[in-house]
């Protein structure tokens, strides 16, 4: 037994899980915490940016890139409460973050002293944060510190990974008692549950015989690190692979089978062949209602006329939005490691007994290249969305990294980027919180110092977290940011002019009577705070300038002036109950 002050015992956990950064925001409540941090300095490396929401999305984006947690620290009350948000993408998107969250001395519990909520229970704050994390634990003594360190660190990564909150009372990080040490915690891909042998079996048989098979993949695959293994069997029995965004990069989206993503801004291939598939094998999906056409029978999906077999480490997922067929209670690496021995033990090898199917899926996507190949040559001030997407993937290299936000500008990149690689996209899906693109970015790069890290997102997005300029300068991470101004709450406005007559209302950026068109400059904004700011208003300047962006390796911001009454063709189908949904503007659901 070793008598230790509470922060120490912090400190010395962070470094036994193998947290290597801090993402944090001073206050009274953690000035004891942060002490015993400059003691680890050297080891534990702390970031603090203007914000506790960007703290948290810079540590979502550091997870998502490297798949080693970090932690986020903020002091008592409104700084913890700014976390909430971006702790709702992380839940959501499956990301761990292991969030510490200062709270008033036990002594004061209950007496109403600066920053408590007490209104139900004293110290009330891990109420505030439990929808949003998977668990919140609040010691209240320091011998109670490196248990609840330890199982904090073992519930963020197993399972389905996810944040977690420590409400620690801030008197517990200057008092000293005698401890027990644990061991660590962390088990981020050392536990993997598999399926039994009878379903692997099971699984194989029914793809063997399936006329027109689809895997349909999720984020799950990509927390999993089973790109290689999820590769080798879409090769081997030459199945066509359909993405969800946060999963897409786990299969080279250049490959002739990987489909793109499903749903209302799908490909048209993608929606075609889920529609006509026999079956289709989910592996870590949700099957929300983006890419299932808000579980419209016809637009992507045909269960249960088509037969469903579902994968995911999360049972909650498993039949919450369809009854599978075959429910399999597994991880994703595991189950395709699985299956692809199965195939070995029967000899199975590639074949084109399929090619039926693929000439099918070959003749939707000339079908659908063809129709969206005008706006991909077409140059114009202000841009063609199109161009943006295009020559994005045209200046950045394979293993880039991008951010997206919340906006229009996701819809276009949904349905025409080509992810190369896993954990190359980043995208707040499941929550969708305005903010994740710009800042998330920022810990991405941490991440992966020598990868090229672009952040795309909307002027009201970025507009919301302008401060991710003074990080990148204060800690020198070059990232480069493309501000797509298209004067408006774009996505919003489309709605409004699809539903209600055009009624625009609260969804434009305007000056004066005239209504002029406004936003900042968002160059100058950039170069005032040390950032190289661009300004583009024509399509044939965007690459030379993205280039010359991530060139100069410091922070960069480009202003692309993109033309907002160009929607995204949609090939599926969302509702926005009780309002009648649109039909799809290029194809048309099909049912069996």
């Amino acid at each position: 037994m070793v008598k230790k002050k509470g922060g120490e015992i912090i400190a010395e956990s962070l470094i036994k899980e193998g947290i290597d950064h801090v993402f944090g925001i001073c206050g009274h409540g953690n000035i004891g915490l942060l002490d015993c941090l400059y003691d680890v300095r050297d080891e534990v490396r702390l970031v603090s940016p203007r914000h506790e929401q960007t703290a948290v999305h810079m540590a979502d984006g550091y997870f998502r890139v490297s798949h080693k947690p970090a932690a986020t620290l903020t002091s008592t009350g409104p700084g913890s409460a700014n976390q909430i948000m971006a702790l709702a993408v992380a839940q959501t998107d499956s990301s761990a973050i292991y969030s510490i969250t200062a709270n008033v001395p036990t002594s004061q519990f209950n007496r109403g002293p600066f920053q408590e909520l007490n209104q139900h229970h004293q110290a009330d704050f891990n109420n505030v944060i439990k929808p949003v994390v998977k668990r919140s634990f609040q010691p209240s003594r320091v011998e109670m510190l490196p248990l609840a360190m330890r199982q904090a660190a073992m519930t963020m990564t197993t399972g389905r990974p996810g944040p977690v909150n420590l409400d620690i009372p801030y008197n517990l990080f200057q008092e000293e008692a005698e401890v027990t040490e644990e061991v660590a915690g962390s088990s981020f891909g050392k536990r993997r549950s598999g399926a039994s042998n009878e379903d692997i079996a099971k699984v194989v048989d029914t793809l063997l015989v399936a006329e027109r098979p689809v895997i349909f993949i999720g984020h799950g695959v990509t927390l999993s690190e089973a790109s290689a293994e999820l590769t080798a069997l879409a090769k081997r029995l030459n199945i066509p692979v359909i993405s969800s965004p946060n999963g897409m990069g786990c299969m080279n989206m250049s490959d002739p089978l990987s489909l793109g993503f499903i749903g209302r801004n799908g490909a048209y291939q993608a929606n075609q062949a889920g529609r006509h598939s026999d079956v289709v094998l989910a592996i870590g999906v949700r099957f929300d209602d983006r890419s299932a056409s808000s579980w419209r029978e016809g637009y992507s999906w045909n269960f249960p006329k088509t037969k469903l077999i579902h994968v995911d480490v999360d049972h909650a997922e498993i039949g919450r939005n369809y009854l599978p067929d075959m429910a399999i209670l597994a991880d994703a690496k595991a189950f395709i490691t699985q299956a692809l021995s199965e195939l070995d033990r029967r000899s199975v090898g590639e074949g084109d007994r399929l090619a039926g199917w693929h000439a099918d899926i070959a003749g939707w996507k000339a079908q659908w290249d063809k129709f969206i190949a005008p706006g991909f040559e077409t140059h114009s001030s202000p841009i063609r969305p199109e161009r943006i997407v295009a020559d994005c993937r045209k200046v950045l290299p394979d293993d880039a990294i991008i951010s997206l936000d919340s906006g229009i500008h996701h819809n276009w990149f949904m349905q025409f980027w080509e992810a190369r690689q896993p954990q190359t996209m980043l995208n707040t899906w499941g929550y969708s919180g305005m903010g994740f693109g710009p800042s998330s970015i920022l810990g991405a790069k941490l991440a992966a110092p020598d990868k090229v890290c672009v952040s795309v997102s909307g002027d009201g997005g970025f507009t919301m977290v302008p401060h991710v300029l003074c990080t990148a300068v204060e800690y020198n991470i070059p990232v480069v940011w493309v501000v797509w101004n298209n004067f408006a709450w774009g996505a919003i406005r489309d709605l409004q002019y699809a539903y209600f007559d055009g009624r625009e209302y609260g969804t434009g950026f305007y000056e004066g009577e005239n209504k002029t068109p406004y936003n900042p400059d968002f160059a100058a904004w950039a170069r005032a705070s040390g950032v190289a700011g661009y300004t583009v208003t024509r399509s044939q300047d965007f690459a030379a300038t993205l280039e010359d962006a991530v060139k100069l390796n410091k922070p960069a911001l480009i202003d692309v002036h993109v033309d907002a009454n160009i929607r995204p063709p949609s090939t599926g189908s969302w509702e926005l109950p009780p309002l009648k949904p649109k039909e799809p503007v290029f194809g048309e659901p099909w049912k069996p």
